[in-house]
């Protein structure tokens, strides 16, 4: 089953979908002046900018897409937006589940893009034959063309993809790194705990004041930040399983669905239950919309 829906706020508009059998997201979107906050996903992100310029941080690098440009942003990697022309900016952007990737890669020997084993070789790129694979990818999912067309446009896509793969090396972590990356594994199996900055200090055995900077120069982010944006990473993979959203807010952290909801609006633009019921088609006539 494929499931679609928009939403959005005065100019601003997001078409949103589904495939439920592959669990890949097709989103086509438009956003004037800022467009959301700064976020990362487990999903891989490809997508084209189709008009205006788009405007992002990513991987501490202020990019600008034109039009007919490729966005490729890798699981885990912080990214934000938002249009600096009165304009705006219109984009189509697939979100691949890096399970069903790696999966598809490693069948076809290509190789991996798992957030610790590989980046890609440039955020934006200019390649002619991925744009048109992904645009074709994403018509295909996006208007529901039929399971054939999916799959051999989502084939060549892949392929295609490879080209832009650079497998980073494997590195020995010293001491003072693998406390900070013991500290991360210990946010992940934490994140529904309220946990402060002296719960970690004591757990990493390094000062609050160093393991914050420590961990801002591994990572990119605060360690709130970070742990902000696992919780979110989390309820959209519950969302999609049709958990409730007051459940879900509990279950990864969040004071109340309120808490969750003014994150997960300032990052996605959606709601936690306008996101639930594009996926699963369940709509919680609870929640605020």
């Amino acid at each position: 089953m494929n499931t679609t829906g928009s939403t959005g706020a005065g100019r601003d508009w997001v078409h949103f979908r589904r495939d439920e059998e592959s669990g890949i997201e097709s989103i086509n979107a438009h956003f004037r002046g800022h467009a959301y906050d700064p976020h990362d996903h487990d999903e891989l992100l490809v997508g084209v900018t189709m008009q205006g310029l788009q405007r992002f941080h990513c991987h501490r690098t202020l990019h600008t897409s034109q039009p007919g440009r490729a966005i490729l942003i890798e699981p885990g990697a912080v990214h934000d937006g938002h249009a600096p022309d009165i304009e705006g900016f219109t984009y189509v952007m697939l979100y691949l589940p890096q399970s069903w990737v790696t999966d598809m890669m490693q069948r076809r020997g290509l190789g991996d893009v798992s957030v610790l084993e590989a980046a890609f070789c440039h955020t934006l790129t200019d390649d002619s034959q991925l744009i048109t694979a992904i645009q074709q990818a994403f018509f295909a999912i996006h208007h529901q063309e039929g399971r054939l067309a999916r799959d051999q446009t989502l084939d060549q896509l892949l392929s295609l993809l490879s080209r832009h793969i650079n497998s980073r090396p494997s590195f020995i972590l010293d001491d003072a790194l693998a406390r900070i990356y013991q500290l991360r594994d210990y946010l992940h199996d934490q994140m529904h705990q309220d946990i402060g900055l002296d719960e970690l200090s004591r757990h990493a055995g390094i000062d609050r004041f160093r393991l914050s900077r420590q961990f801002k120069k591994a990572f990119g982010q605060s360690p709130h930040a970070y742990l902000v944006r696992l919780r979110l990473r989390t309820a959209r993979m519950l969302l999609a399983r049709g958990i409730e959203p007051a459940q879900v807010a509990l279950q990864v952290g969040f004071s109340d669905q309120s808490h969750m909801g003014r994150w997960f609006q300032r990052a996605y633009r959606l709601s936690p239950a306008a996101y639930q019921h594009r996926c699963t088609n369940v709509l919680d006539r609870s929640a605020p919309r």
